[in-house]
């Protein structure tokens, strides 16, 4: 196999794997009364709208080394935001350029936007969500991240991780198709890894249970994340730790957990 001096594969003609990281960031909260919802995700709508996503995102395309191409986002009603972003491994000439990219430049008349990348993709969506049985609200936030050639999402996993308040967080990281070598020799991945913790920062991973599980002869990679110290401030909405009974502080404890513990394991916990 012929190698560059860099010790990375001599390529025959373009990278063609395409690497796709996907994240699901939970923040959860306690919301004792309807207002308490309703409020909840009013904060959540201001907090994560659409402009807000579109900056993370192009943050995210900056940290990978790729150019936005175009950028499309929409706020929804009565709440949720998406954002996506196309975007290219180099910049592309403004002659090259289709006549509908923004390249990231957007104008007031315009009510939505979507952004593109020439190899690339970045879509983020928010889900907000509660139920008035378990005094519960949900904060869901969708991120992909799809790149082809040399570039690599999981450079923007820490970021992504930190730009958000996450309680639990599941992470998809898959490799597809092949790349050839000029011998013509194929290669289904073109970098190490046998989990994605490997690219977590050893401080977020303190904070963090972490489970895995992988594919690696289909260089499928899973990770669970959940939360492991809960600061009971952190999760009241509109009320606070010292006005709470200790029976009311751990019936609250128990419903966060509750919450926590299903969306990890992917279950419904029996209600004692």
């Amino acid at each position: 196999m012929h190698k560059m001096e860099n010790n990375k594969i001599k390529l025959y003609g373009f990278n063609n794997l395409t690497k796709s990281l996907s994240f699901n960031i939970y923040d959860i909260c306690y919301t004792r009364s309807e207002e308490d919802r309703k409020k909840y995700i009013e904060y959540i709508d201001e907090q994560y709208n659409s402009e807000r996503l579109t900056n993370i995102l192009k943050k995210v395309t900056e940290i990978i080394g790729a150019s936005v191409l175009n950028v499309a986002k929409q706020d929804y009603d009565p709440q949720g935001a998406s954002v996506t972003l196309l975007i290219s491994e180099e910049e592309v000439p403004l002659y090259v350029l289709d006549p509908s990219c923004n390249r990231g430049i957007l104008t007031p008349i315009r009510e939505n936007i979507v952004g593109h990348l020439d190899k690339s993709h970045v879509t983020v969506h928010t889900y907000p969500e509660s139920h008035p049985q378990n005094d519960i609200s949900t904060f869901r936030v969708d991120i992909d991240v799809s790149t082809c050639g040399t570039i690599s999402p999981l450079k923007a996993l820490n970021y992504l991780i930190g730009s958000f308040d996450s309680d639990v967080i599941t992470i998809d990281y898959r490799v597809r198709g092949f790349t050839r070598d000029v011998d013509g020799g194929k290669h289904f991945i073109d970098h190490d890894i046998n989990s994605i913790q490997n690219f977590i920062a050893k401080e977020t991973i303190d904070r963090y249970n972490l489970i895995d599980m992988n594919i690696y002869q289909s260089n499928i990679f899973h990770t669970k994340m959940k939360v492991k110290d809960m600061n009971l401030d952190n999760y009241l909405f509109e009320i606070k730790e010292e006005d709470l009974s200790e029976n009311e502080k751990q019936d609250i404890i128990e419903k966060l957990d509750r919450e926590m513990t299903e969306i990890f394991y992917g279950i419904n916990v029996p209600r004692v």
